[in-house]
């Protein structure tokens, strides 16, 4: 049984980010949120695209105006007026000030920017009544963004903000690396889907349904391939059928020791190579990770058999499945697990024996985490109270208590 730094070594070095060639995809802009940027963009605009005003007042020549004060301003002839988006008539001359509006363009010969609160009308010219600083409210071209240089770099998520960037850059399109696609499937003959009657004995699939929205909320496809009846040959037929069309498959169940229990066989008989069996985690001990080749390519299809047991199978998606499928993705940073450290709420135990993970919720009150424990029975078996979880508090091995107020590494899921 491997330790959980251990596995999870394993695990991220296994995973081989999609090929940043021939995993790409182009999208419109409009569709391209939430996507990973696969080539770098460049513009060929400069940012400014000309020096313009940063303020509402008169563009100047600094020159005419760097003596001026209350006691004695310095008069300017009132030449012309620049709005937003409009050309300047002409050069502006020594002794004149235009009228200009934020975001306008600097007019040749000004060189500063006078706020209109530090000016006053009469008639047809303006009194300067304060010295600017020289180039004072003048962005000029090209000093946020130069043309021709990288804009956006690949590997990063594409949020509100780089929709904003690519707009102004007048890309229309961009490409994207594909979403790596996860077959899921449950393995059980006491599952039932959740449209069906439930019998004595008999219980539903949840983990079907939470894996597939764990896996489309992290920017994955899910391919849900059903409920797998407890039989050799129904287990091989599916797990090869899922090989063939994903990139990553996710089993949930048959990974435990009992008579049946068919995934690690199934997966030596097709020929993957098994990396992990079992990991000292509480809950999600019985974990397999394997690796099959992939036809004609260097890349591997990544196989994850989750523990059956719901919170044992979506904690250990939290701690090992959903980085790797960020580091598949094509994120270069911040794909890996983040943890915080946070004031306990509760009293924390665990026996010491395995790393254990504790459900909750983490809050940051007055610029502090708190981490407040699942209200409940908090056995791996109860799914109700796993619910608005957003984070999983850690014992390491060893530890087997933490009492309220004290400090606990928590593991942030969402």
């Amino acid at each position: 049984m491997l330790q959980v730094s251990d596995a999870e070594a394993i695990i991220f070095n296994l995973v081989q980010p999609l090929d940043q060639k021939w995993d790409r995809e182009v999208v419109t802009l409009l569709t391209a949120i939430d996507r990973i940027l696969a080539i770098p963009v460049t513009s060929e605009l400069d940012f400014p695209h000309w020096d313009n005003s940063a303020m509402d007042g008169y563009a100047v020549r600094y020159d005419d105006v760097k003596g001026a004060n209350k006691e004695q301003p310095t008069a300017l002839e009132i030449a012309f007026e620049i709005p937003a988006g409009v050309k300047p008539l002409r050069p502006l001359k020594s002794g004149q000030a235009a009228r200009i509006f934020t975001g306008a363009v600097m007019p040749e010969g000004a060189d500063t920017v006078v706020m209109q609160e530090q000016t006053q009308i009469e008639g047809d010219r303006v009194l300067i009544l304060e010295a600017p600083k020289n180039q004072e409210f003048v962005r000029h071209r090209a000093s946020f963004y130069q043309a021709g240089e990288q804009l956006l770099p690949p590997g990063i998520t594409i949020n509100p903000a780089e929709i904003a960037v690519l707009a102004a850059a007048q890309c229309r399109e961009v490409t994207v690396y594909r979403r790596p696609r996860v077959a899921i499937l449950s393995t059980g003959n006491e599952l039932v889907a959740p449209d069906e009657l439930l019998h004595m004995g008999q219980i539903v699939d949840s983990n079907q349904y939470a894996l597939a929205a764990l896996v489309a909320q992290i920017g994955s496809e899910p391919v849900p391939m059903g409920i797998v009846r407890d039989r050799p040959e129904y287990v091989k037929k599916a797990i090869s059928q899922a090989i063939s069309i994903a990139d990553v498959v996710l089993s949930s169940g048959g990974v435990s020791v009992g008579d049946y229990d068919y995934i690690d066989k199934n997966l030596e008989q097709l020929g993957a190579t098994i990396h992990i069996r079992a990991v000292g985690i509480k809950p999600g001990k019985p974990l397999t990770v394997a690796t099959f080749p992939k036809p004609k390519t260097k890349q591997r299809v990544l196989y994850f058999g989750l523990p059956g047991n719901p919170v044992s199978a979506l904690v250990t998606f939290w701690r090992f499945v959903q980085p790797a499928l960020r580091k598949l993705s094509g994120l270069t940073h911040n794909w890996q697990p983040k943890f915080v450290l946070a004031r306990s709420c509760n009293d924390l135990t665990s026996d010491g024996k395995r790393e254990s993970y504790m459900w909750g919720q983490l809050h940051l009150v007055n610029g502090k985490y708190e981490f407040l424990l699942a209200k409940g029975n908090s056995s791996s078996g109860n799914l109700i109270n796993l619910a608005q979880t957003n984070g999983l508090a850690v014992l390491p091995i060893g530890q087997t208590h933490v009492s309220a107020g004290e400090q606990v590494q928590v593991l942030q899921i969402n």
